[in-house]
């Protein structure tokens, strides 16, 4: 059957558009590892109530007298060293979250380092942010895995299980209940690994990454 130039031309946008919809779509961005001593300026923030108690982006109880923070893109259980540009104070936390979420903004401080460093009456003040090592009191007796995914039911968790199990040694299923303050719902939780460094973590992360870009490392022992 012979097309008229309009039926013609309305196939061809229509081509167009299906290919420009699947050319936008884009493949969810890696988490490189962080660089020892890299380091950018910004400015920080900080943030409590009323996220005290509830779930941070990496699944763990947002507690905010702890030394934690939330970055955009540092990797989960990366150490830095926030110093305080106009006094030279500074002081270690690790990432944990994501945030924060104002332009300009680098870094969002629990307040417990806020107030070690003396940005909780200002609020917001210019710091350099830099990659360390993680403290050896904090690796001491501490062991790491990878969150490869979290599913809504154990009969999908497990079948993830049997699928990576033949590939890697430790792999576990784990059930986390709905947190009533917010921040995560009830969940299956399937985790790689059980190494004694987070660099040893990330080595099996970047195995998982090509088929789960959003995996991330946690502590081993995290609810």
């Amino acid at each position: 059957m012979k097309l008229s130039f309009r039926s013609s031309l309305s196939l061809a946008l229509i081509s167009l558009a299906m290919l420009a919809s699947c050319g936008s779509r884009k493949a969810p961005a890696r988490v490189p590892a962080a660089r020892i001593g890299a380091s950018e300026e910004g400015i920080a923030s900080w943030y409590g109530e009323p996220y005290h108690g509830r779930r941070a982006a990496n699944g763990e109880i947002f507690d905010m007298e702890q030394f934690t923070a939330a970055h955009p893109s540092f990797p989960f259980e990366t150490w830095v060293r926030v110093r305080l540009l106009s006094t030279s104070k500074n002081t270690d936390v690790r990432i944990t979250d994501r945030g924060p979420f104002v332009k300009g903004r680098i870094i969002d401080l629990s307040r417990g380092a806020a107030r070690d460093l003396g940005l909780l009456g200002p609020g917001v003040a210019k710091v350099r942010v830099t990659v360390i090592p993680p403290p050896k009191e904090y690796l001491r007796g501490r062991q790491f895995t990878v969150q490869v995914s979290s599913v809504a039911t154990k009969a999908r968790a497990e079948s993830l299980q049997r699928q990576l199990s033949p590939q890697y040694k430790h792999v576990d299923v784990r059930y986390r209940s709905a947190n009533p303050k917010g921040g995560h719902a009830a969940a299956w939780r399937v985790v790689v690994g059980r190494e004694s460094t987070p660099a040893d973590a990330q080595r099996i992360l970047e195995r998982l990454q090509d088929k789960f870009p959003n995996a991330f490392i946690v502590p081993w022992n995290a609810e």
